[in-house]
């Protein structure tokens, strides 16, 4: 028998597989994975203390940074603590383009991560332009209403910024035709690709007691086969409106996590079609309550959360009774995800390793701050 000698290795910090600035420090014994630890700080920007000098406003565009892939989602999850704070009602019009925002940035979350995880995979990368390309017609459309189309700050305290433009539903409508084509390719890619399903099934598998122990949410957690979504859950912002469903896997393995972010594309594109239909004519003066921006919130403490494409992202703010938050404290999904990573990669090999990570989907300004 070939005896061996246990190595550590360093995988990044600079390394094109870790989505970023990040270390990982991994035992080995041959090829086989004996254990890991993920080291962060490299990217760190001190996000939460600048945030407490900041006024409440000028804090939105921060947020942008944060998981930059999705500034919209960041930007609700801010506004509704502030709001829950200052006990701001939010108009319905608002709301139901809130609500919009938040499953675009859904779809395009997903499909550039699947792209992603499957170049990790050592696919030729075209799945990656694919992606991007939907990407790029999301981004069209909050360019539309934003002005940008990466970093929004795009939502207001009470509202957004501005109405939809007139060609913004058409657009929208246009979108939700070619889509359905994009997401159904995708799924069959791994579905009939057996070099894909080796490198997928089977594979860092995250039983659901040891996902839940670790407080682990999103994709991640539902891909362990906990039906747990927050929009559901502790319905926020319109979701009890609407009519969709929690995909959930049932093993918990790379692939489970990769199906449950195709079928949640599908999920976000039944909310916009009932958007489009329900949402209400435009009323002058409430969509974006001015007297409203510079906030001096009662003095007291708020947590609210969000279903963000990664999971549950959320902002606990503490008020002094003074324009600024005394205590701004950011719950970031990719964060608490990474936690169990080692028990994810242990028995398995270097090469895995990187499919598992891309699994995860992290974004390392939300992991860092």
């Amino acid at each position: 028998m070939l005896k061996t000698q246990e190595l550590q290795v360093n995988i990044g910090p600079q390394h094109p597989s870790t989505h970023g600035v990040f270390r990982m420090l991994v035992t080995v014994d041959g090829e086989t994975i004996i254990d890991l630890k993920p080291v962060f700080g490299y990217l760190h920007r001190n996000h939460e203390q600048l945030a407490e000098v900041n006024t409440y406003l000028q804090n939105m565009p921060y947020t942008d940074r944060l998981d930059y892939f999705n500034s919209m989602a960041n930007n609700q999850a801010y506004a509704m603590a502030v709001e829950k704070l200052a006990g701001i009602e939010v108009p319905e019009r608002a709301e139901y383009i809130r609500v919009m925002m938040a499953e675009l940035t859904r779809i395009l979350n997903h499909a550039a991560a699947l792209g992603f995880l499957l170049q990790d995979m050592g696919s030729w990368g075209t799945q990656l332009l694919f992606g991007m390309r939907e990407r790029e017609k999301i981004l069209d459309l909050f360019e539309m209403v934003s002005g940008a189309r990466m970093m929004c700050n795009y939502f207001r305290f009470g509202g957004v910024v501005r109405d939809l433009t007139p060609e913004f539903i058409p657009n929208l409508k246009e979108l939700l035709v070619g889509l359905p084509i994009f997401i159904d390719e995708m799924e069959a890619l791994l579905r009939d690709n057996e070099i894909l399903l080796h490198r997928a099934e089977g594979i860092g598998i995250l039983p659901k007691e040891v996902a839940l122990s670790y407080s682990v949410t999103g994709p991640v957690l539902r891909g362990s086969g906990v039906p747990y979504d927050i929009r559901k859950a502790e319905p926020y912002s319109l979701y009890d409106r609407f009519d969709f469903d929690v995909p959930v896997g049932a093993v918990g393995d790379v692939y489970d996590r990769f199906l449950v972010r195709v079928e949640e594309m599908r999920q976000s594109m039944r909310i916009l079609e009932q958007c489009i239909q329900q949402l209400p004519e435009a009323q002058g003066g409430h969509i974006n309550p001015k007297a409203r921006q510079n906030v001096r919130p009662p003095v007291g403490d708020a947590y609210a959360r969000i279903e963000s494409p990664k999971g549950e992202l959320g902002f606990y703010l503490v008020s002094d009774g003074s324009d600024k938050p005394y205590r701004y404290k950011v719950r970031a999904p990719s964060f608490i995800n990474l936690t169990p990573l080692a028990d994810m990669c242990r028995g398995y090999k270097v090469a895995d390793v990187v499919v598992i990570l891309g699994s995860i989907d992290i974004v390392m300004g939300e992991v860092d701050r």
